[in-house]
C-alpha cells in the first residue's frame, strides 16, 4: 500500500481505508485499493462514517468527512510555532525586521514577523498580502516552481527568469527597491521533508542600511534560518 504501519492492526487498516477514499471509493473500489477482505473494508468504512471521518456522496461512494478537517484545524501549526523564536533570533542577528511568507495563488501572505524595535524599518504586519511579482520573497516562492506555474506570471514580474535561475543556483534571493522604493531585502527558502519549497523567510530594511548588495552581508544568516525551519 505504500503506507507506514504502526503494528496496531485495526488502526493501520482504518488509515489505509481513509487514504483509499481521498477521491471517492465504492465498496468494490475500497476492496480493490486496500486488498482488505470485503467484510472488513465494509465494517471499518461504516465505523469511520459513524465518527464522521468518512461521508457518502450522492453516488453512495465514501469520501473524507468533516471530522478530519476539524481535527486538522485544531492542530497547532508546527511551522509557525517554530518560527516565532527563530524570527526574533534572525532579527537580533541582522538588526533588521524579519518576515515569513507563504504563497497564496498569485500573492504572498506574511504569516509571521519580528519587527526591529527602533530606527528606520520596513514594517510588514502579519496578515499583509503582497504581490508575487516583486521582492526577494516572491523570487524564492517562484524559483523552484515548475516552468508552467511561473511563465504566466513572469511578464508582470520586476525580475526575470534569469534572476530565478540565479536564485536556484545560490540558494537565496535579494532585492533592492523592487517592491517598494528605498527598501532592500534578502530571502531564503523553507522546505518540507520532501525538499519542496513551502515558504520564504526574509529580512528587510532601508537601502541606506542594507546597501545595494544586501545578500553579501545577510544571506548566510537568512539561509541558516530557512534551514532550521525546514523539514518540520
Amino acid at each position: 500500500m505504500g503506507h507506514s504501519m504502526s503494528g496496531v492492526g485495526v488502526l493501520d487498516k482504518a488509515v489505509v481505508i481513509l487514504a483509499a477514499c481521498v477521491d471517492g471509493a465504492s465498496l468494490a473500489e475500497l476492496v480493490e485499493r486496500t486488498k482488505l477482505p470485503r467484510a472488513t473494508a465494509h465494517r471499518l468504512a461504516q465505523a469511520l462514517e459513524i465518527h464522521r471521518m468518512l461521508v457518502r456522496d450522492t453516488q453512495g461512494r465514501w469520501r473524507p468527512g468533516p471530522r478530519l478537517g476539524e481535527l486538522a484545524n485544531a492542530a497547532p501549526d508546527v511551522l509557525l510555532t517554530a518560527a516565532e523564536p527563530l524570527m526574533a533570533a534572525l532579527r537580533d542577528a541582522t538588526g533588521e525586521s524579519a518576515q515569513l511568507y507563504l504563497r497564496r495563488a498569485d500573492e504572498r501572505l506574511c504569516v509571521a514577523a519580528a519587527e526591529r524595535a527602533s530606527g528606520l524599518r520596513d514594517t510588514v504586519p502579519v496578515g499583509s498580502v503582497l504581490p508575487m511579482t516583486a521582492g526577494s520573497a516572491a523570487q524564492i516562492l517562484l524559483a523552484w516552481e515548475p516552468p508552467e506555474a511561473v511563465m504566466p506570471l513572469l511578464p508582470r514580474c520586476k525580475f526575470t527568469g534569469r534572476t530565478l535561475a540565479e536564485v536556484r543556483r545560490r540558494g537565496w534571493a535579494q532585492s533592492v527597491a523592487e517592491r517598494e522604493p528605498g527598501v532592500a531585502s534578502v530571502s531564503a527558502p523553507i522546505r518540507d521533508r520532501t525538499g519542496r519549497v513551502i515558504a520564504a523567510v526574509s529580512i528587510s530594511g532601508p537601502i541606506e542600511r542594507l546597501g545595494r548588495r544586501p545578500g553579501d552581508r545577510h544571506a548566510m544568516a537568512v539561509v541558516r534560518a530557512g534551514q532550521r525551519l525546514s523539514g518540520l
